[in-house]
């Protein structure tokens, strides 16, 4: 089991590290504005998950009107990602995206009952300052609104991965999350039709993020969950900005500093210790 999740969370994680490289791309040069990436990228997903849903012989969830909180958070993060990095550095985006992420997951859990280990704090508090020591130099005077956009995507996506961990089937439940974040979307999209405009290599960036990178990287990020607390699923997500910075050194021709080895060494060292480190459960139970 614990060899099924690790495999698991790191082939999620390499996907929402390939998903984030496919936003900066699409995004950037005016390929394609926010409001259609977003609604490309969640029918795409919808799309391939419901084709997939149908081969394998899924059937629909046993609680349909939970999934529309569910789906709001997967628009509100998709939307609020997309609409950030117009005005925010890749390096300030990370930093307050994943920390919303981690505070809210690791705040979860606190409150459910779960307790870190100080060796957890520990390893928590290493990968924060290798994630600040990493992006400071995109540091000075972040965009206010694209701050504010992307702390409410973090937030989102906090929220949307703590509800997976109590999911039944995770392809069954991520397609009736993406379905129903469409209709959401396809409004986003009337409502700034005036402001939309596409490019061939920006609808097919949105594609691939969206049936690739996000709807398949979904269904194993909802499967990973369920051998995760959610201190763990919070730390472990910290690696997806080194993931995403080397692979940008790789395929972007972004080059690979001296400061991007020592940030990733301490980010994958705390989560290390954060992942292994004891954990001390309260003993009411989780909801």
């Amino acid at each position: 089991m614990r060899v099924r999740t690790a495999v698991l969370t790191t082939l999620a994680l390499i996907a929402f590290a390939a998903n984030s490289l496919l936003c900066r791309l699409a995004l950037r040069n005016g390929g394609i504005d926010p409001a259609t990436f977003s609604t490309v990228r969640l029918i795409a997903g919808g799309a391939m998950l419901w084709l997939i849903a149908v081969v394998s012989g899924r059937r629909r969830p046993s609680t349909p009107r939970t999934a529309w909180t569910s789906a709001a958070m997967l628009f509100l993060y998709a939307v609020a990602f997309s609409y950030a990095y117009i005005s925010l550095s890749v390096g300030t985006g990370a930093l307050i995206l994943f920390g919303a992420v981690q505070g809210t997951m690791i705040l979860a859990g606190i409150r459910a009952g779960e307790h870190p280990h100080p060796v957890q704090w520990a390893g928590l508090a290493a990968a924060l300052a290798g994630l600040v020591y990493l992006v400071s130099p995109g540091l000075t005077a972040p965009s206010p609104a694209g701050s504010a956009l992307m702390t409410i995507a973090g937030i989102a996506w906090g929220v949307y991965s703590l509800r997976g961990r109590g999911a039944g089937d995770p392809v069954a439940v991520t397609v009736e999350n993406f379905v129903r974040s469409i209709p959401f979307a396809l409004a986003l999209s009337l409502l700034f039709f005036r402001d939309a405009h596409v490019t061939v290599q920006g609808f097919l960036l949105a594609l691939v993020s969206g049936a690739v990178t996000s709807g398949i990287g979904y269904i194993l990020w909802y499967s990973a969950l369920q051998g995760l607390t959610r201190t763990r699923a919070a730390s472990v997500q910290l690696a997806v900005p080194v993931i995403a910075a080397f692979a940008a050194a790789f395929f972007l021709g972004e080059s690979v500093t001296l400061r991007l080895m020592v940030a990733s060494a301490a980010i994958l060292g705390g989560i290390a210790l954060a992942v292994r480190g004891g954990e001390r459960v309260a003993s009411r139970p989780n909801p």
